[in-house]
């Protein structure tokens, strides 16, 4: 007879179970991830009515391997650029709101007579909130080109770092069971080194790599290159001391910023949603419905401080970064939720045995619990603002929406931090790409050449000789490359700063005979490292400077062009920008083969008057249209730029027939902007109408919006006059609205 394998019949059984379940779910359109924890449920060994997993040793290793998938879909999904991208408001909110509730958490777990460190786990299981659930609400309710969405994406970027951080603080803390300041400082500057080394290494390698090797690469190419990818890194992560999750994760990052990201993450999918199925269905097989039973008080405790947590400190958070009302509610509402990143830091506990056996059935019981209530808090969040609207004296609401708008002025920042900025960037990045090759060239070249060679002191002469060649570039531009601003020059000028820029740059120097001195200590005496250190520094200042300056040149443009590739391939777009006093924003449509609008003109169309929103781009193919005039037809694929609040867009997108494409953050090199500029006392134009003022004409823009006296008047005729104090609001190129606000005191 046959043998079969207990895994496959296994996999038949949790593939089954959770097939069935899910499509139950489908239908009645609630979250999947739902729907496998209770196919889990089934399948586990505490459910006796229906079949149980024989092997549960290699369902877990399955589901170590779904964990791994799944944060390096999210990696894909996050990128470096644009956590830089998302903003203060962002980063603002999320970081206040994952204080919070590590606070809430901590100290609900006291009260409830937990332990220290299972009181500190729960923080950090309700700290983040499920990035999937999130995007699969927002999909289903069709709110996704909403303006409160790219707040909670930004945020939702911002919290992946910070989970991946807790990963690493919770893992030093359950290992030395106690709160070691120094030893926890060290594992972050641990891993900060290690994601600056491996971000820069992997932005300079792989991108160049996949290049070479692109007439080779088909889909199942692609697909073998970037999940080995993944697995190299897991190993190099578990080899220095960090978890698997962490190295998915950075290797998604990585890829993310490639050309093929897109790609990537399509053809990953598949694989990621299978593994991710059995990882979710294996958090089901561990709940046990007895412990459930036993501890339904504390999961309605918990599942409340979640819910009313997350949406007090992401509300409070977001309006403290100069959000106004409306878009905190909202976003505090999405927010009140905790899922994948959830049960990895649960798992954690269990893995490292540190935390209690009822925590982990406990964390699922609350995701699954707030996991279904998400799609109805978001549908709510627009009646609740309106009571909380309603509720709140008018004068309150107007000062937070006033602050709102002072806070999103954008500052420029000053000639002393630029500078500081660019000495940071030169020092921190070639002192991690100097210290990763060091560690290289001692921990691996060494003993291979050692080995071959078989002398001690003519393999470590080798081994200086290869490391110093590769490490000589970065050595030259951490001690030697020029700091160039464009106000470089008046900072020197100004004493006060004179004395700071000298100190620099002798760091600089000391930092690079350091690093040689280093490297030449583990290979030889520390007297023959530092007159060694001496005189490669001197030689490469005196002898080797041009060429070094040269090569160093040639590296730096491979990297940024690497790291720019992927936004020189897309086209510019547009960026969302702030119209808060009446909630407008920009979102772009395709106009799809089907839609009733192909052919006509916008004057034919009335769009302004229809739904009272502006047209501010139009991209067909490689032409792109900026501000087109009324005689501009409209034709299938193209993309619009469209200007408007949510209220008008839903009614615009439900007319037109069609899905909004992703959110505007994620475009690049933007040139055309909606702004703002007060009509002061020095501008000719006080009195003057709007058509007589020649602003549309000078900007090639429109004027979307004027606030006067605390009214607004949204779309305003070309007859209504200009007055001191008119904060006047323009979609336009912004170098030309830039000029504009320069010609102050010029007649019109």
């Amino acid at each position: 007879m046959i043998h079969l394998p207990n895994l496959i019949v296994d996999l038949a059984l949790i593939l089954g179970s959770a097939a069935l379940v899910t499509l139950i779910f489908k239908k009645f359109k609630q979250p999947l991830v739902l729907g496998y924890i209770i196919a889990g449920i089934l399948v586990g060994p505490n459910f006796p009515l229906f079949p149980t997993v024989i092997d549960a040793q290699n369902i877990t290793t399955w589901a170590e391997i779904g964990v791994i998938f799944l944060l390096f879909s999210l990696g894909l999904e996050f990128s470096f650029k644009k956590l830089i991208k998302v903003g203060g408001s962002a980063s603002i909110t999320a970081v206040f709101e994952v204080a919070t509730m590590l606070l809430l958490g901590f100290c609900t777990g006291k009260l409830l007579g937990w332990s220290h460190l299972d009181s500190i786990f729960l923080g950090g299981i309700l700290s983040i909130s499920s990035t999937t659930i999130i995007i699969r609400a927002f999909e289903e309710l069709g709110v996704k080109n909403q303006k409160f969405a790219g707040l909670v994406f930004g945020i939702l970027i911002v919290e992946d770092l910070v989970a991946i951080l807790l990963l690493v603080i919770l893992s030093t803390l359950a290992l030395s069971q106690q709160f070691a300041g120094t030893e926890m400082m060290i594992s972050l500057l641990k891993l900060g080194f290690f994601l600056v080394l491996w971000f820069v290494a992997g932005i300079f390698l792989i991108p160049t790599f996949l290049r070479m090797i692109r007439k080779l690469m088909s889909d199942e190419t692609l697909l073998i290159v970037s999940l080995a990818l993944c697995l190299l890194m897991v190993v190099l992560a578990v080899k220095v001391g960090f978890s698997p999750a962490l190295g998915a994760f950075i290797m998604g990052s990585v890829l993310a910023e490639t050309t093929k990201a897109e790609k990537i993450e399509h053809i990953v999918k598949p694989v990621k949603d299978l593994f991710g199925a059995i990882f979710f269905v294996s958090v089901g097989m561990l709940i046990e419905p007895a412990m459930l039973k036993e501890f339904a008080g504390p999961i309605a405790i918990i599942t409340l401080v979640t819910v009313f947590g997350k949406f007090m400190s992401t509300t409070f958070g977001a309006l403290i970064s100069g959000q106004p009302l409306k878009q905190s509610v909202k976003a505090g509402m999405s927010l009140s939720q905790i899922g994948e990143f959830s049960f990895i830091i649960a798992t954690l506990g269990l893995t490292l045995k540190v935390t209690s056996d009822f925590l982990y059935p406990i964390a699922v019981a609350v995701s699954a619990v707030t996991t279904f209530i998400t799609p109805y808090l978001i549908r709510s969040s627009e009646p609740f603002y309106r009571l909380i609207e309603k509720t709140l004296p008018a004068k309150l609401v107007h000062r937070m929406n006033r602050y709102a708008s002072n806070v999103n002025v954008i500052k420029d920042i000053s000639e002393w931090k630029a500078i500081l900025k660019s000495y940071a960037y030169v020092i921190v990045l070639n002192s991690v790409v100097i210290s990763g090759l060091i560690f290289l060239s001692s921990y691996l070249l060494a003993p291979f050449v050692k080995e071959k060679i078989g002398n001690v002191l003519t393999g470590n002469i080798l081994t200086a000789v290869i490391a110093m060649l590769c490490i000589t570039p970065f050595l030259w531009a951490l001690a030697m490359k020029k700091i160039t601003t464009t106000t470089g020059h008046n900072v020197w000028l100004n004493q006060k700063y004179r004395g700071p820029l000298v100190i620099l740059e002798i760091i600089r120097i000391v930092l690079a005979i350091f690093f040689v001195g280093f490297l030449l200590d583990k290979l030889f005496s520390p007297l023959i490292a530092l007159i060694v250190a001496l005189a490669i520094i001197i030689t490469i200042t005196v002898i080797f400077s041009r060429r070094l300056q040269l090569l160093y040149d040639i590296i730096e443009e491979r990297f940024m062009y690497n790291l720019h590739a992927r936004e020189l391939k897309q086209k510019e777009g547009i960026p969302m920008r702030e119209m808060l006093p009446w909630d407008a924003h920009i979102a772009e449509f395709e106009i799809l083969p089907e839609s009733p609008f192909i052919g006509k003109t916008l004057m034919e169309l009335a769009l302004r008057e229809k739904f009272g929103i502006n047209i501010a781009r139009i991209e067909r193919g490689k032409i792109t249209i900026n501000i087109p005039r009324k005689e501009e037809r409209l034709y299938p694929g193209d993309n619009i730029f469209v200007i408007g609040t949510d209220e008008q867009l839903d009614q615009f997108r439900s007319e037109l027939e069609i899905l909004p494409v992703e959110p505007l953050e994620q475009k690049s090199n933007h040139e055309v902007l909606l702004q703002q500029f007060v009509i002061d006392k020095d501008f000719q134009l006080i009195s003057k109408t709007i058509r007589e003022s020649g602003i549309r004409e000078k900007t090639n823009g429109l004027i979307v919006g004027i606030e006067r006296g605390g009214q607004r008047i949204l779309n305003p005729d070309s007859s209504t006059p200009l007055s001191e104090g008119d904060i006047i609001w323009i979609v336009g190129e912004k170098g030309i609205i830039e000029k504009l606000k320069n010609e102050k005191g010029s007649d019109d």
